[in-house]
């Protein structure tokens, strides 16, 4: 199997939140997909080990944020790596509540809508929520994030409890396998070579030396050696250890 393959099937960004008796809880989603016109309707896909499907199943309602696709990848590295019992996800973020009760993420979107579960569906390790659209409003006229983009220009993988989750280890035997035997050299000598690029074991994140990371103050040009040891994750906050 070409596990590569899955990275070609086309996928937006987006946030997916809830709230039930004051808990509110949120999540990244790259499977939110309508479904029907007529009544409009939106599903998607939530890990059963998410606190948000427990939350969901509960309230029967939540918002789907569509992100922008400049942005601040904090705000995935929060809602994507991080866990609602640990840490307050909207802390740092503007949302509103609506008339259902459910927050909805207004920073860093492009869109929103308020849905209501109708039906739900136990399809594995996920659950399908099913749901029709009682409200929908447009925040900015910028491009939304779509998956491709979060992974070519932000360099992350997906979260573990993504639906579109492939393990590393996978697809990197996959690329070696693809490779001539010639090319294996150049590559191991890459790998050793001063300058190379490091991944957050965490959330995927890469450092690339050429780009430095100007979040952080890091000009272009400064290999991962010469960061400062309380050096973070800019997306899940991981500390220089989990770098590989």
């Amino acid at each position: 199997m070409k596990y590569k393959a899955f990275h070609r099937l086309t996928y937006g960004l987006y946030i997916v939140a809830s709230e039930y008796e004051g808990q509110k809880s949120g999540y990244i989603a790259n499977t939110a997909f309508q479904v029907t016109s007529e009544p409009s309707q939106i599903a998607i896909s939530c890990h059963k080990e998410n606190r948000s499907c427990s939350i969901i199943r509960k309230s029967r309602m939540f918002s789907l944020s569509v992100l922008k696709k400049e942005l601040d990848t904090s705000i995935i590295g929060e809602f994507g790596f991080m866990s609602g019992d640990e840490f307050d996800k909207f802390s740092n973020v503007k949302y509103q509540v609506m008339s259902t009760g459910v927050p909805v993420v207004t920073e860093s979107s492009v869109a929103w809508f308020e849905c209501k579960v109708v039906k739900e569906a136990d399809v594995g390790s996920h659950i399908l929520f099913i749901s029709e659209v009682v409200n929908a409003g447009i925040l900015s006229d910028e491009e939304p994030l779509t998956y491709q983009y979060y992974r070519e220009k932000y360099k992350m993988l997906a979260p573990k409890n993504a639906p579109t989750y492939i393990d590393e280890k996978k697809l990197r035997d996959e690329q070696e396998k693809e490779q001539l035997p010639e090319e294996v050299p150049e590559k191991k000598e890459k790998e050793t070579s001063p300058g190379r690029e490091y991944t957050c074991t965490i959330c995927g994140f890469t450092y690339n030396p050429e780009e430095g990371d100007p979040t952080a103050g890091i000009p272009p040009g400064t290999p991962f050696e010469e960061l400062p040891e309380e050096y973070k994750c800019p997306v899940c906050n991981a500390g220089k250890d989990y770098f590989n």
